[in-house]
C-alpha cells in the first residue's frame, strides 16, 4: 500500500512532502528483494526511510538509490560470470578504489580543516585564559 505524505509541515519542499511514498513492502515487490534486505541498505546508509505511525516509509530518492544500488551489484556479478577473463572485473574494481580513495582523501582534507579550527578555538581560548590571569 502506497502511503501519501501527511501535511505536517517539515525541511522537505512542498512539492517533496506531497510526493507519492512507498512502504517497504511495496519495494520489496518491486524489486524482487525481501524486505530484511532493505533494511540491510537502511543500516549500511544508503537508504534513509521516514516513518509514518510505525511504517517505514521510503521517498522516491530512497527508491532511486535503490535501483541504481541494485543495477551496481548486477554490473559486477555479470563482470564476474563474464567469460571474457579478469579485465573488466579489476577494471571496475580500480573504478570502486579510485572512488574510495577520493572520498577518503576529501574526508581527510575536512579533518585537517577541522583541526586547524580547533587549534584556533584552543590558542584564543589559552590567550583569553593568560589575560583574564595577568590582569586579575
Amino acid at each position: 500500500m502506497s502511503t501519501e505524505a501527511s501535511a505536517t509541515p517539515s525541511a522537505e519542499s512542498t512539492s517533496e512532502s506531497t510526493a507519492r511514498l512507498f512502504t517497504i513492502t511495496e519495494l520489496a515487490a518491486e524489486f524482487d528483494i525481501t524486505p530484511r534486505a532493505i533494511r540491510f541498505y537502511e543500516d549500511m546508509g544508503l537508504l534513509e526511510p521516514s516513518r509514518s505511525g510505525r511504517n517505514r516509509v521510503y521517498t522516491h530518492r530512497d527508491r532511486t538509490r535503490l535501483k541504481l544500488t541494485l543495477q551496481e551489484i548486477k554490473q559486477l556479478v555479470d563482470m564476474y560470470d563474464a567469460s571474457t577473463g579478469a579485465a573488466p572485473q579489476l577494471k571496475a574494481f580500480l573504478q570502486v578504489l579510485q572512488q574510495h580513495r577520493h572520498a577518503l582523501e576529501q574526508q581527510l582534507d575536512d579533518i585537517e580543516i577541522t583541526l586547524a579550527e580547533i587549534n584556533q578555538h584552543e590558542e584564543r581560548c589559552r590567550s583569553l585564559l593568560g589575560e583574564r590571569v595577568v590582569a586579575g
